[in-house]
């Protein structure tokens, strides 16, 4: 029986996706449930598994294609298993069925699409490379370290943003890689393009003594973790923090529409992610009702889903409010773009030993510099600072935190 594998029912808003790549080729024997191509939206990659066991009869659409909601895909010939001996081709794919289904139990090496991209673009079995990620994955700097060591260095990434650094270009002759943008690539660069369009952005900044921050943190992050098998971050005092100055100053909770002012009576908050397919910003929702614990626990698991390539569109959208840590890369001080519809974006940075003057002494402080990004259509520049003199006041006493004041 022939089955038809058909794109899946697209994310709402979206119209269509692009067939990034097929980790089977026609002919080939499939697993029921395995993942057969990746389609790339605007803002996630969907998995397309095989709906039943059997072999990949053809393929109807190629690499780079753009595909709509219920448009065939290919056709996989349904095995049928026989007992009879005389049966020699279900018994055939029904051994070699059986054969990838033990390598699966065993533990396959886990990969984003990016990274099987790569191996398949240098022929590679993902369990030739260590991996240094979570959990064992692989990322593009492990393949890219293996090849280098495989071809003495003369190695090339077919992916539209490769992991290359200084050492890498040493040696290698002058050349260059047209590449056309991914689909979340293109999207972001339209979106940020709008923001600076159609908002009347400004940046203010501030900082904040995190000393009270690490002291609380350093006394009680192991029967913290221990107590809710989550660890204490950083991001949660700035998110709880964040929340509480959105209920003093509601019209940076807003938005924008038409000639409308939309007041959020709810804070759902977008927590920027680096991926290897660019930022996403999942949103955690009513962040206020949220113990730190929960935040954590909810941060740590929707991050994994942006990482993996496995996260839904609805857990990109509606956010009220986006915090952003370039700090993690080293960013000092940065003015933040807003990710729209929303009106302001809070900018975290890098904490660094500075000397202030501390009741009269000078002492050595762990500082860092925040950044608030508005539309100043809606959100006057009063507002924007008593906002961040808000969070900073909240951060350096966090006890104002447990009593909301």
């Amino acid at each position: 029986m022939n089955i038809e594998i058909k794109v899946p029912q697209l994310p709402e808003s979206v119209s269509d996706a692009t067939l990034v790549a097929w980790h089977r080729k026609a002919g080939d024997t499939v697993l029921r449930d395995e993942n057969l191509v990746d389609l790339e939206t605007d803002k996630v990659v969907l998995e397309v598994p095989a709906p039943v066991a059997g072999v990949l009869q053809e393929i109807r659409i190629d690499d780079g294609a753009t595909v709509t909601a219920g448009e065939i895909l290919a056709v996989i010939a349904e095995v049928e298993v026989s007992s009879d001996k005389n049966d020699a081709p279900a018994t055939v794919a029904k051994a070699e069925i059986e054969q990838q289904s033990e390598m699966a139990v065993a533990g396959p090496v886990k990969t984003s699409p990016a990274v099987r991209r790569l191996l398949e673009e240098h022929d590679l079995d993902a369990t030739m490379v260590t991996g240094t990620g979570n959990d064992g994955r692989l990322t593009k700097a492990d393949v890219l370290s293996f090849l280098k060591l495989e071809h003495g260095g003369n190695v090339t990434s077919g992916d539209p943003t490769p992991d290359v650094t200084e050492g890498d270009i040493v040696g290698l002759e002058r050349s260059e890689q047209r590449v056309p943008m991914t689909r979340l690539r293109a999207r972001i660069a339209e979106r940020l393009v709008d923001a600076q369009q159609t908002a009347a952005m400004l940046t203010t900044f501030n900082e904040v003594d995190l000393t009270e921050v690490l002291v609380l943190r350093s006394r009680y992050k192991e029967a913290f973790e221990k107590e809710h098998g989550v660890r204490l971050g950083f991001m949660s005092f700035f998110a709880k923090a964040a929340t509480e100055a959105l209920k003093k100053f509601p019209v940076v909770n807003a938005s924008v529409e038409g000639n409308d002012i939309i007041y959020h009576n709810y804070y759902d908050i977008g927590i920027a992610v680096s991926t290897e397919r660019g930022l996403l910003v999942p949103v955690l929702r009513d962040v206020d009702q949220m113990s730190f614990a929960q935040f954590e626990g909810e941060l740590a698991a929707i991050a994994k889903k942006a990482q993996d390539g496995t996260i839904g569109m609805d857990e990109l959208t509606g956010g009220t409010f986006t915090i952003t840590n370039g700090g993690v890369f080293g960013s000092m001080m940065s003015t933040p773009i807003l990710n729209q519809p929303q009106s302001a974006i809070l900018g975290m940075h890098a904490m660094q030993q500075r000397p202030m003057v501390v009741d009269g002494e000078i002492l050595a402080r762990p500082m860092m510099y925040i950044a608030m990004t508005y539309d100043h259509r809606i959100i006057d520049g009063k507002d924007s600072v008593k906002f961040l003199v808000a969070i900073k006041q909240l951060l350096e006493d966090p006890s104002r935190l447990l009593l909301q004041i």
